[in-house]
């Protein structure tokens, strides 16, 4: 039932906290596309870590992580106020960048089969 319960908190967070970067967060540090991919709350709702995804280059993922950093405390004001919890989670922001290596396998798995298919065609 707890697992359940931390789910459903995870959730809300990574949810809300979307919600808070793309209507009040303005921050020229900050890329035009940043997703909340998942958070990860601990067992006593005292931590969270909040995994981002951001397209561009390690520099401007290195800066809106900067960004994200620097305006935790922002975040986390404005999304305790649109969630009930007893103790509202200090947010830790880390760079999630398994949808690149998932589309970099693809990629690598999509040339293998194209240069496996001209062998297999002859006989």
């Amino acid at each position: 039932m707890a697992a359940r319960r931390m789910d459903r908190v995870n959730a809300l967070l990574r949810e809300r906290i979307g919600e808070v970067l793309v209507t009040e967060l303005s921050d020229p540090r900050l890329s035009s596309v940043v997703s909340v991919i998942r958070v990860v709350t601990s067992s006593d709702l005292r931590n969270a870590k909040v995994y981002v995804s951001v397209l561009g280059d390690d520099g401007q993922k290195q800066k809106s992580l900067e960004a994200l950093t620097s305006a935790s405390g922002f975040i986390n004001r404005s999304v305790k106020k649109g969630i009930d919890l007893k103790y509202m989670p200090f947010l830790v922001f880390e760079i999630d960048d398994s949808i690149e290596k998932a589309a970099k396998t693809i990629g690598l798995i999509d040339e293998a089969m194209a240069s496996d298919s001209p062998d297999q065609a002859t006989p």
